[in-house]
């Protein structure tokens, strides 16, 4: 990490990780003493907490960075963002794919109640990981004998969720590289596939599962497609952190729960055709730079998330000051020595947090070596068997 990027990634780190922690006690309280009484009081509750979090990461988009995401929906989908409980699939194209979702929800209003599926080393992550947990995320291990009970149980837990929420899955498995589309691509040439050139293949189960025990109570299913413009560098969290500012087109079609075909077999393969359908949809956004299907939705840029990060602030830095008054921290040799190890502290959680969001450091997806497809098993099986 660069000096001149230290100087301005540390002060921001200190003030997240800082409140976080505050954030994390409070869910921690009320995880142990409300849940047990009260499981809707408590996820009210907890709502406001992770927006008091997740609204420091949307100033770094909207007001520090300045980054612009521009959605292209039609009226009716938009209109209905925020406003019921909805499965969210997007290809997963860059680095903070999860942080433009966690805009448009702050946009919707339901930001506080947004969910994902995550891969289960996330939830140990400090401040951001462990708030995810409290607010009931879903952590997998990419082992479907391991994940398809605990996909099911946290699904059928989301039931009776008192607010509107979005749960995003990014089915791909993994976020889009050169490298990992290389790999799709050889393995749907083996199989008599259609070739991917935008997009990885979708990896199903995970998606069929949701769709099986959400159907019920989730009316609507987001599909989104994340383009970066070519005139626009492609976001990452450093950029953010620099304050360097990026475009991001999102393409947003809301479909029906209830018009998905009923058999597992028929969801696998709507998902198949539907990341078909995604990738010559990218195709024509790179011949046009832009999605001209759709209108332009004006999202605005809401001042909330400046007010909160001004509030935090002013409250972590009234709070620093009481504190080092009263200790003498920084007046002996010791309380210097515990303030450098404390900032070296923050400094490595933040590069842990800038490595672990980048797609060149995800974890790849398993793919099996391709089989002629009159196999007795299919290498498309395999593969899914090791998710």
């Amino acid at each position: 990490m660069a000096i001149a990027a230290a100087a301005v990634i540390v002060p921001l780190g200190l003030l997240f990780f800082i409140s976080g922690l505050a954030v994390n006690l409070i869910q921690a309280v009320c995880f142990v003493l409300i849940r047990p009484l009260s499981k809707n009081t408590y996820r009210k509750i907890n709502r406001v907490l992770a927006e008091l979090l997740w609204l420091q990461l949307v100033w770094l988009v909207d007001w520090w960075a300045g980054v612009k995401i521009e959605v292209f929906a039609d009226h009716e989908s938009f209109n209905l963002m925020g406003k019921e409980h909805a499965l969210v699939i997007c290809n997963h194209r860059s680095d903070i794919d999860w942080l433009v979702g966690w805009v448009l929800a702050q946009r919707s209003g339901c930001l506080g109640s947004t969910l994902a599926v995550m891969k289960k080393s996330s939830k140990f992550l400090p401040v951001i990981g462990w708030s995810m947990w409290f607010s009931e995320y879903l952590f997998l291990e990419r082992s479907w004998a391991k994940d398809e009970n605990t996909l099911k149980a946290g699904l059928q837990r989301l039931k009776d969720f008192p607010r509107p929420f979005w749960l995003a899955l990014f089915v791909e498995g993994t976020r889009f590289t050169q490298a990992k589309l290389l790999a799709a691509q050889e393995y749907a040439t083996s199989q008599g596939l259609p070739v991917p050139r935008n997009v990885l293949i979708p990896r199903t189960k995970g998606f069929v599962s949701a769709v099986s025990h959400m159907r019920s109570f989730v009316p609507a299913i987001y599909d989104m497609t994340v383009a970066i413009p070519k005139s626009s560098p492609s976001p990452t969290m450093l950029r953010l952190f620099k304050g360097q500012s990026s475009v991001v087109h999102v393409h947003v079609k809301g479909r029906l729960m209830k018009e998905l075909p009923e058999t597992d077999e028929a969801v696998a393969q709507w998902c198949k055709d539907l990341f078909v359908e995604k990738d010559k949809l990218l195709d024509k956004h790179i011949a046009e730079d832009t999605f001209s299907d759709q209108p332009l939705q004006d999202t605005g840029r809401p001042i909330k998330s400046l007010l909160v990060v001004a509030s935090w602030a002013s409250l972590v830095a009234y709070g620093a000051y009481n504190f080092l008054q009263w200790s003498s921290l920084l007046s002996s040799w010791k309380g210097l020595a515990l303030s450098a190890v404390g900032l070296a502290i923050v400094t490595i959680l933040m590069q842990i947090m800038i490595l672990f969001s980048q797609s060149e450091r995800s974890t790849p997806a398993k793919v099996a070596p391709g089989k002629p497809k009159n196999n007795s098993e299919s290498s498309e099986a395999r593969r899914d068997k090791q998710q």
